[in-house]
């Protein structure tokens, strides 16, 4: 994360998701860089895909590409752009960055997991506090309870950087039918915790508080 310069005008995006995406790939997801295309990985999209420098750090501390890849981030010629290209980079299951999709990308992708009978895999999906303004959002958590998809996981990364008052989240996403668990989210702990159980016939969200001015 010391790569990211001031010329990344989305820093905070990356520096408050870096805990979170730590504790996935470290102790949650089910995924191996030395098989990413592994059928029965599981599946994790970075909604929050406009700031994708944390997630590049953790993909190549990981084993999905070389770290020495790292300095060259948002320069020409570099896979490591400003939004993550999944053709581009190995371990990345959706290019994102277009505020809202990630979540309706989750949802069409825990139903073809289940259409393969895939039972043991989950979809998370990682969304920010203000792209939760995005009203496909508020569809794809409309649509996946009626779906009946508790192989998907939702974790909203709060650093309070919304221009619309959106919670409390725990009663509105729960009012859809979702079990709402909370975090802070620079606690490895809680984060592991709140992540790794499971409400089955229920879909999950996990909401990773970041106080306001510990982005």
């Amino acid at each position: 994360m010391a790569l990211v310069t001031v010329d990344e005008k989305h820093e905070e995006s990356s520096t408050s998701t870096l805990d979170a995406l730590w504790v996935l790939y470290d102790r949650v997801l089910r995924v191996d860089p030395t098989d990413p295309d592994d059928p029965g990985r599981d599946r994790f999209i970075l909604s929050k895909g406009h700031g994708p420098a944390a997630y590049y750090a953790v993909l190549a501390a990981k084993g999905f590409f070389p770290e020495s890849e790292l300095p060259g981030f948002l320069t020409w010629g570099s896979r490591l752009g400003s939004h993550p290209d999944r053709i581009q980079v190995p371990g990345v299951e959706a290019s994102t960055g277009s505020l809202g999709h990630g979540l309706a990308l989750g949802v069409g992708t825990a139903l073809a997991v289940r259409a393969r009978s895939l039972t043991e895999v989950r979809v998370l999906v990682l969304c920010g506090d203000a792209e939760l303004n995005e009203g496909s959002n508020w569809e794809a958590i409309l649509l996946a309870p009626h779906l009946g998809l508790d192989n998907l996981t939702l974790l909203v990364i709060d650093n309070h950087s919304s221009s619309i008052a959106m919670g409390p989240w725990e009663d509105r996403i729960g009012s859809f039918g979702w079990d709402v668990a909370g975090a802070n989210g620079h606690d490895h702990e809680a984060l592991a915790s709140a992540l790794s159980q499971r409400s089955l016939g229920c879909l999950n969200a996990v909401i990773a508080d970041i106080p306001e001015g510990e982005w």
